[in-house]
């Protein structure tokens, strides 16, 4: 009975790997004539990116310019993260997005101060603890100049 433990502790620990190995996720911005690949840690919603860029000397192959988390980037409080890209095509950025609270940001690269930022976590419909509408957070409820649905009649 002894060799069946240490199996088992043996068996596991290699199946906790994988879950180990898939900490972060990564996802192409939508701009489809941009080579730039978003990177989230998924339990601390830290977002970064790299690109191809172009070398400026020697004529070689080129390089992986990366970003680094700058404002709202960095790490948020533990939850489960992930990114996703919108379909516009002229799009540079993508959403972070918390699968826990339903949280999302938009983040995107600032190239003169070569980092990735993110805009503030929120959530359609969020409400401040008296119940009225926090500042900058959609409703879901269009307002003035709002793209009107489509498809019906005017």
């Amino acid at each position: 009975m002894r060799p069946i433990l240490p199996t088992l502790l043996v068996c596991a620990t290699l199946h906790a790997l994988p879950a180990l190995a898939s900490s972060y996720e990564f996802v192409p911005a939508p701009q489809t004539d941009l080579n730039r690949m978003y990177r989230v840690d998924k339990v601390t919603g830290e977002v970064t990116s790299c690109q191809y860029g172009l070398q400026e000397s020697g004529g070689g192959i080129g390089q992986t310019v990366c970003f680094g988390a700058g404002e709202g980037a960095g790490a948020q409080p533990p939850a489960e993260y992930g990114l996703v890209a919108s379909r516009h095509a002229r799009e540079a950025g993508v959403f972070r997005v918390n699968y826990r609270t339903g949280e999302m940001s938009i983040c995107f690269v600032l190239v003169k101060k070569e980092q990735v930022v993110c805009t503030q976590q929120s959530k359609a419909g969020a409400e401040a603890q008296d119940g009225t509408p926090v500042p900058g957070i959609s409703t879901g409820r269009p307002g003035p100049g709002a793209t009107p649905p489509q498809g019906g009649r005017p």
